[in-house]
């Protein structure tokens, strides 16, 4: 506490919280123990809940900081400088869904809200109104981030007023970054909402946004503008993205990537000691190190070479030499060191299961990682002055600020993967190169829009994959075999791509089902429920058929990255344990998912052979599999048909209207019917 001596403090984490709050209120003589929480003080400053198990760590009891009671009575202050402090303090918070909960829950973003729309168009007419509109808005998107409070609720005055601040051409560029962010969420979570963005924001607009110098400001405008050219038609992406838009674009692109030239261009500097320092971290982080303080010069030299030599690099004694070739020069250094910074785990595991594989079989980490990293400066085209008709740009370099770096997170894994698929040797590691800078440019021609979709779809096109296409396109250009290319084939991928949406729409929106036990009584409920960001599977028990449950009702959660496989029937872990006593109705119906190790699994019986259908064809997709099921099947039939019906009608002439017809007024009256019992003459 303030102005107090410091309390250790033993929590004892089988009595409710509320007791264990009291107990820490009792030892401060703090009254009111009710408007008090545990929250933790180092990192991310969370608060600490039933639902989220507390382990050892050091927690602070929020005395000092204001409850959501007091932010709510702050940010109403007729002092601009109260009102200011509990906004900045209201936009820190909030990233903790704890406290945005209760702040929600006494309306605090309607608040938010009105100060917004009743705030003045320059927002510079007083000394604080930027800082004080800054936060403001910093605070709702962070409240709105948690999903507790639908987007669609946003009235049209705060929306213009939002499009307002953007289109401002003198105004607080924090404020414009902040409103850049929130017209795109809008954009991404509805098409109504899409609807009315577009009509406030002009393209020439945040064409502007994107000549400025402020990067930050750059990206966010990119982001919006991505986001509408995802959300709108096909009519609406060709209006937006014209040639000298594309142009555009693609001049941007390859402006940001040069700022990379100048590292790629240079040699590691073996005298330098922060370069030097650099290899030594990795090193480091790939091994459990012993103290090398007590070692002798040669003993440490001795274990140095051993681990650089385990590592990958050609000149274990001088490993610097292997990065003094230019390119990729200090770049390959950099993405090393910030895949083994930002996925220790991964790089770790890459490292170690290289070092234990038999000799010849295992696939160098350094030199991998070199080779890789010129492989990917020469798809980016890095150091290439942009052409005055180039318009090849990358959708997804404008979501991401640091593109190369996690393009090659992505990229080594898929390397060592396929080093495994192609039970590869030291002999063939050109070989493997060449497969991997493949499996790459297929994946970006198809203009894949996040780093999400990227790696499901390189990780989905293996070897095998990429030895069916290199044989299919030799057959082409012998002229051999070349089966005729039907209709149908070619609105394939496009109609299965609707169909894979549909299901994750459906995972993302839940199912609910039901728990059969021995006795057969099915009275016990649970829900499942995929994140709207697809990473995340979300379960738990429910009381009787409610409405949908919210995400952070559902207390149990699967990462998708965790899920290793989808199995059906008599292979479900459950149907196993009850082998011959299941019907065979059930049977259809149960389907399982592994995770984590094999032995782990989350269990399913679907009430319908549709919702059966639904899921495991969901499941797939994240999994980056085909769908298999009769219902998809069945789906791409009809749309094949339709479509196909479709482009006959327009090979006649007949115009298809790209809005569906008004539906007509009911009539005055339905006073009207058939007589069946007169006999047609």
């Amino acid at each position: 506490m303030p102005g107090a001596y410091p309390q250790l403090i033993q929590l004892d984490q089988k009595k409710p919280l509320t007791a264990v709050i009291k107990e820490v209120c009792d030892k401060w003589n703090l009254p009111g123990p009710d408007n008090y929480a545990l929250q933790y003080a180092d990192g991310i400053q969370t608060y600490i809940t039933e639902s989220i198990q507390m382990y050892t760590t050091t927690v602070a009891c929020n005395g000092h900081g204001r409850c959501a009671e007091d932010l709510y009575k702050g940010i109403q202050s007729s002092d601009s400088g109260v009102r200011c402090d509990s906004l900045k303090l209201l936009a820190d918070v909030s990233t903790d869904i704890t406290f945005a909960q209760e702040f929600i829950s006494r309306d605090g973003h309607s608040l938010l809200v009105k100060i917004v729309e009743d705030a003045h168009e320059s927002v510079s007419h007083l000394s604080l109104a930027p800082l004080i509109m800054t936060h403001t808005l910093t605070a709702f998107m962070e409240l709105m981030d948690h999903g507790i409070v639908s987007w669609e609720n946003l009235s049209s005055v705060f929306i213009k007023k939002i499009a307002g601040f953007v289109n401002a051409k003198v105004l607080d560029t924090s404020i414009q970054q902040v409103s850049l962010a929130i017209l795109e969420s809008m954009v991404l979570s509805s098409s109504s909402l899409f609807n009315e963005v577009k009509q406030e924001i002009t393209l020439e607009r945040l064409i502007s946004h994107l000549q400025v110098t402020n990067q930050q400001l750059q990206t966010k405008a990119m982001a919006l503008l991505m986001a509408m050219l995802q959300a709108g038609g096909e009519a609406d992406r060709q209006v937006r993205v014209g040639d000298e838009m594309a142009h555009y674009l693609y001049v941007l692109q390859t402006v940001r990537l040069n700022h990379l030239e100048a590292r790629m261009r240079t040699p590691l500097d073996s005298y330098n000691q922060e370069q030097r320092d650099m290899l030594h971290e990795l090193r480091q982080a790939a091994f459990e190190t012993e103290s090398e303080s007590g070692l002798s010069n040669e003993r440490r030299r001795s274990l140095c070479a051993k681990e650089f030599k385990k590592l990958g690099f050609s000149n274990n004694s001088n490993p610097g030499q292997d990065l003094s070739r230019c390119p990729p020069g200090l770049l390959a250094l950099d993405t090393m060191a910030y895949f083994a910074s930002r996925y220790p785990d991964a790089y770790s595991r890459f490292v170690l299961e290289n070092s234990s594989r038999e000799d010849k079989h295992e696939c160098p980490f350094a030199r991998s990682s070199i080779q890789l990293t010129l492989i990917l400066c020469e798809i980016l085209r890095i150091g290439e002055p942009p052409s005055e008709t180039g318009s090849d740009y990358h959708p997804i370099f404008f979501a991401q600020d640091r593109l190369l770096e996690e393009f090659f997170c992505i990229c080594i894994q898929l390397l060592n993967k396929t080093w495994k698929e192609m039970r590869a040797t030291q002999e063939d590691f050109d070989k493997v190169m060449q497969v991997v800078r493949e499996q790459i440019t297929r994946t970006l021609s198809s203009k894949p829009t996040s780093l999400e979709l990227f790696k499901n779809k390189v990780n989905a096109l293996n070897y095998s994959e990429i030895l069916k296409l290199r044989q299919t396109e030799r057959l082409h250009q012998e002229e051999t075999l070349a089966p005729p290319v039907e209709l149908k084939e070619r609105l394939k991928p496009e109609l299965l791509e609707l169909i894979r949406q549909q299901r994750l729409n459906r995972l993302c929106h839940g199912t609910l089902f039901r728990k059969i036990s021995s006795r057969r009584r099915q009275d016990k409920l649970w829900y499942c429920r995929l994140s709207p960001n697809h990473k995340v599977l979300h379960y738990g028990d429910v009381e009787g058929e409610t409405e949908t449950p919210s995400i952070e009702a559902l207390q149990e959660k699967i990462p998708v990255a965790d899920i290793k496989n989808v199995v059906t029937g008599k292979d479900c872990p459950h149907m196993k344990e009850n082998k011959g006593k299941q019907t065979k109705e059930v049977l259809d119906l149960a389907f399982s998912i592994t995770y984590d190790v094999e032995e782990y699994s989350l269990n399913f019986i679907a009430s319908s052979r549709t919702d059966f259908c639904l899921w495991t064809d969901g499941l797939n997709v994240l999994l980056g599999k085909e769908m298999s099921s009769e219902s998809m099947r069945s789906e791409l039939e009809i749309l094949l048909s339709m479509e196909i019906k479709l482009r006959l009608l327009d090979l006649e002439n007949v115009p298809i209207p790209d809005m569906a017809p008004p539906i007509p007024k009911p009539p005055s009256n339905f006073n009207f019917c058939y007589d069946f019992s007169q006999a047609e003459q």
